[in-house]
């Protein structure tokens, strides 16, 4: 199978599959995963913010708006399906309006404003995936001021501007995953390059500051020779891969480091005839890797379920509206995933990544 052309991201109907979000034939114990996720499971003092003068909504009807980085991509698509899941399965009992808008391209000024706005409507609840954590932060400062809670997934805002963060995995079990991915193709003495997302993006930044420490601890000859943002810009990632090759001939693996990222990386490494030549490990949801996947340009694509990360965040939102969720605790409720760790004061952690292969990847739907 042969990547598609179409190298710009398109809104898609995603269809999750109900089997269990787990490795199919690899284990996360190849990568070492579970000794690199050092979370433990009592947080640190509560560092969130909670809502001023917030009414009494326990048991009653709440009306919530989800504004992720950009609308319109698979990833993004998967964490307000997770949301809506979360909101539906809710709703039995309580009643839990959510709307998904936002920004078509990664733009924190124009997320703000969609904030904005969703505040001033009357909601009950902002829901948000940071462009930038500093950027964000006065526009949820003031809807927590005004009485709305205020829930983070995938990428954080500053701390005291939400109320709770759910964390998709750990920053260092992330990075170890993807260099040990990368390592197996290129050898520990190799020159890769990365293409990120924006360079204020917090979820990114804290991962390449895990993956500087984890080259300089374990593989301190493999030389990263630049990272270049792609603005969750497929056709940008696209770009930035070939100015790569062309200006290092010597590169040897180009990590994309977002949903946007990862095809479009991946495309360019194919048109260029370098499938073998250059290791492409992506971080994207697995319909977006299949075609790269099954062509041998990708063999390792990391990543956790988008759609469990909305559910968990839809969850955190009812249980923080209610009063079950609140500062001191070590854990909650999340429906179908169980009981869910706190990290770090305010954080709620998914769990460990997942690493999508020739072998697995059919397994999964979103």
């Amino acid at each position: 199978m042969t990547p598609p052309c179409n190298i710009h991201p398109t809104r898609s109907s995603l269809h999750r599959s109900r089997r269990p979000f787990r490795l199919g034939g690899l284990t996360l114990g190849l990568f070492g995963l579970a000794t690199t996720l050092t979370v433990t499971a009592a947080p640190d003092s509560y560092n969130g913010a909670q809502p001023t003068g917030a009414k009494n909504l326990k048991g009653k009807a709440i009306t919530v708006t989800d504004v992720p980085k950009i609308i319109g991509i698979g990833y993004f698509d998967a964490t307000a399906k997770g949301i809506k899941e979360a909101a539906d399965e809710i709703s039995k009992k309580e009643k839990f309006s959510v709307a998904t808008d936002g920004p078509t391209e990664g733009d924190i000024s124009k997320q703000v404003e969609f904030l904005d706005n969703a505040a001033s409507s009357g909601v009950d609840g902002l829901m948000f995936a940071a462009n930038d954590p500093v950027a964000i932060s006065p526009v949820l400062r003031k809807a927590l001021k005004q009485g709305i809670t205020v829930i983070g997934y995938d990428a954080d805002s500053q701390p005291d501007a939400r109320t709770w963060f759910v964390q998709m995995a750990a920053p260092d079990g992330v990075a170890k995953a993807l260099i040990d991915s990368m390592v197996k193709q290129t050898g520990p003495e190799a020159d890769i390059a990365i293409v990120t997302s924006s360079l204020t993006a917090p979820g990114q930044n804290a991962w390449i500051a895990e993956i500087k420490k984890y080259i300089a601890a374990s593989f301190p000859k493999l030389n990263i020779v630049t990272i270049l943002p792609s603005e969750e810009d497929q056709q940008l990632a696209f770009n930035k891969t070939g100015e790569i090759i062309k200006a290092y001939p010597n590169v040897k693996g180009i990590i994309g480091l977002s949903s946007v990222a990862g095809p479009g990386v991946a495309d360019a490494v194919t048109r260029a005839n370098m499938i073998g030549k250059v290791a492409v490990v992506s971080l994207s949801t697995p319909n977006q890797m299949k075609p790269f996947i099954k062509s041998g340009c990708v063999k390792y694509d990391v990543l956790w379920n988008p759609v469990d990360l909305g559910y968990a965040a839809g969850y955190a939102m009812r249980a923080a509206i209610d009063g079950t969720l609140k500062p001191g605790d070590t854990e909650f409720s999340a429906g179908r995933l169980g009981k869910l760790k706190i990290i770090n004061g305010s954080q709620i952690l998914l769990g460990a990544p997942t690493i999508f292969t020739k072998e697995n990847v059919d397994g999964f739907n979103f």
